[in-house]
């Protein structure tokens, strides 16, 4: 089997190495090669990476790492960082949330990485195999993933919020991670857990003080009976996120930092595992993600994972191509959400919104259209004001 990762000079890619370190015994896996479009940085992070697993090869050749492969993941960020410090900072001058995927900032975010990941996709459609999955890792993942799906792509989308929630929970308990069910439903980065069930026994009201912290305060969890994803805090809590963002420092700035001392250490020809530092960069668990859900697409295991897929009457309310975030057991064949009950209504109509915000921001991406772009901007939740659209609009653009 060949595995191919796109962006794989992201300083996440040791973190994926030792997931699939971790299954070489249920994995033929013969190589896993990393492309990047940066070729230092793919030389620093891929010398780390193949001192981790033998099979690893890097390549700046996008036909080469293609060629032949069984899955394409895609995990990369256009614009890198000082992209996403933009993001974050350009809505904050027209008294808005600046965040990388939900937001003006998503918005821009989507706009620059839905064309590359098309071109990535169409690339894939000629040189891997027939039958290749595409796996993205790529935020905002759901607009993403949709943009995959509607060009006919074989393609499915990947967050690690529902796992690391579901690992927290498993901690708390003592439990293996199996043995936490959750009843998770929404889109990507705006999902709700209604259920959890440990060994079948239900758990979620003694949860709600045990998970509660400043994005989610308890009784906002007591209110809703549910937990919400910690991105709901942009929505749920809005004038407080801005006036934090003013003071900063952003999330961009830290990660930039942390990404330098990572890069540093991953120059240690000594080094040969993924360092604890890595687990500040955020995305933790993505290599148990990445690698078990490889893991289920390939061997047909029709394990549990909490993936991005068409709703097809999975959430009622929503078209049917809408991109839902819902657990789904996993085969070759592809993901199988499994039931899931109805959001109530104020989850339901903040996701119906942002449904037709995806829609738009597609088509805009896909044509360049400034006015359906205004459109989307005048969708988002986070925006709508007209007041702010134009402006804001010829700054994203502009940037």
């Amino acid at each position: 089997m060949k595995v191919a990762v796109v962006g794989g000079g992201s300083t996440y890619t040791p973190e994926l190495v030792a997931g699939f370190s971790a299954r070489l015994d249920v994995l033929d896996l013969d190589e896993l090669v990393l492309h990047d479009i940066d070729a230092e940085r793919l030389e620093v992070v891929g010398g780390l990476a193949m001192r981790m697993l033998e099979v690893v090869r890097t390549t700046t050749s996008l036909p080469d790492a293609l060629d032949g492969a069984d899955i394409v993941l895609v995990q990369l960020r256009v614009g890198g960082q000082q992209a996403r410090l933009r993001d974050e900072t350009i809505p904050g001058k027209y008294g808005l949330v600046g965040q990388e995927t939900t937001g003006p900032g998503g918005f821009a975010k989507a706009m620059r990485t839905v064309p590359v990941v098309l071109d990535i996709a169409a690339a894939a459609r000629k040189y891997a195999r027939d039958d290749a999955w595409i796996v993205d890792f790529t935020n905002p993942v759901g607009i993403v993933t949709r943009a995959l799906l509607d060009q006919g792509h074989r393609a499915m989308g990947l967050c690690n919020v529902a796992i690391g929630l579901q690992r927290r929970i498993a901690k708390h308990y003592d439990a293996r991670p199996e043995q936490v069910e959750l009843d998770h439903a929404g889109l990507n980065h705006l999902t709700w857990v209604r259920s959890v069930r440990v060994d079948g026994v239900e758990r979620l009201p003694e949860l709600f003080d045990v998970m509660s912290d400043a994005a989610v305060p308890a009784e906002l969890m007591r209110t809703l009976h549910a937990i919400p994803s910690y991105y709901l805090r942009y929505f749920y809590c809005t004038d407080e996120v801005i006036e934090e963002q003013a003071l900063g420092p952003h999330r961009a700035e830290q990660v930039l930092a942390i990404e330098r001392e990572l890069l540093e250490l991953y120059r240690d020809p000594e080094l040969d595992h993924k360092p604890d530092l890595l687990d500040r960069r955020g995305g933790a668990y993505y290599s148990e993600a990445a690698a078990a859900l490889v893991t289920s697409l390939v061997t047909g295991d029709n394990a549990r994972h909490y993936v991005n897929v068409r709703n097809n009457g999975t959430i009622a309310g929503l078209p049917d191509d809408a991109v839902v975030e819902v657990p789904a057991t996993v085969d070759r064949s592809g993901a199988r959400p499994v039931a899931v009950a109805p959001l109530a209504p104020e989850m339901l109509g903040l996701v119906q919104a942002v449904t037709q915000y995806e829609i738009l921001t597609i088509e805009a991406a896909r044509s360049g259209d400034e006015k359906v772009a205004a459109r989307a901007l005048l969708a988002n939740p986070l925006v709508r004001q007209w007041q702010h659209v134009p402006d804001l609009l010829g700054d994203l653009l502009a940037t």
